[in-house]
């Protein structure tokens, strides 16, 4: 029982220590929750004399490599957005090309109801005219009756793809 009788001892010295600083500490709460309470290897700021050497920084370096950060950045996503706008602006213009040739064969003479998917030949005609026809350049045999243009394809949105 003595044993028991030490470490009762013990807690209650502990007790009375940690009883006796605080009635010292006369400091007003906000500034009793301002010191760092927790282990001293992970202190913010130097406790003791054996803890690491904490150098002030240099604020100019810090800001001009968060300035030159920021920058690269920057310069990063805005080349990044020009090529996108790029593609966009090339995708735009196939669709623009797309929908003059489309023009020039709805304008074409077509004596059959043309099919989505299907490949057609463009030709045209000694007076200037257009022609829409099944038949390829090839297959007329020694001599094509009309100048050959385009061999074209009708798209789903009826817009016609020029494949040669």
């Amino acid at each position: 029982m003595p044993f028991v009788v030490t470490i009762n001892t013990l807690e209650q010295s502990k007790e009375s220590i940690t009883e006796q600083k605080e009635q010292e500490d006369n400091r007003p709460v906000f500034l009793k929750d301002a010191l760092y309470q927790g282990e001293p290897y992970a202190a913010p700021y130097p406790i003791t004399v054996a803890s690491p050497k904490i150098d002030p920084m240099d604020k100019s370096l810090m800001k001009a490599n968060a300035h030159e950060s920021m920058q690269n950045q920057a310069e990063q996503q805005i080349s990044m957005l020009q090529k996108q706008a790029a593609l966009l602006m090339n995708q735009a213009k196939e669709i623009q090309d797309r929908l003059k040739v489309s023009h020039t064969i709805y304008k074409a003479d077509m004596n059959f109801e043309p099919v989505v998917g299907t490949m057609y030949h463009l030709y045209q005609r000694e007076d200037e005219s257009w022609l829409l026809s099944m038949i390829a350049p090839y297959e007329w045999g020694k001599k094509t009756p009309f100048t050959f243009l385009n061999t074209v394809r009708l798209l789903a949105d009826k817009t016609w793809d020029v494949l040669e």
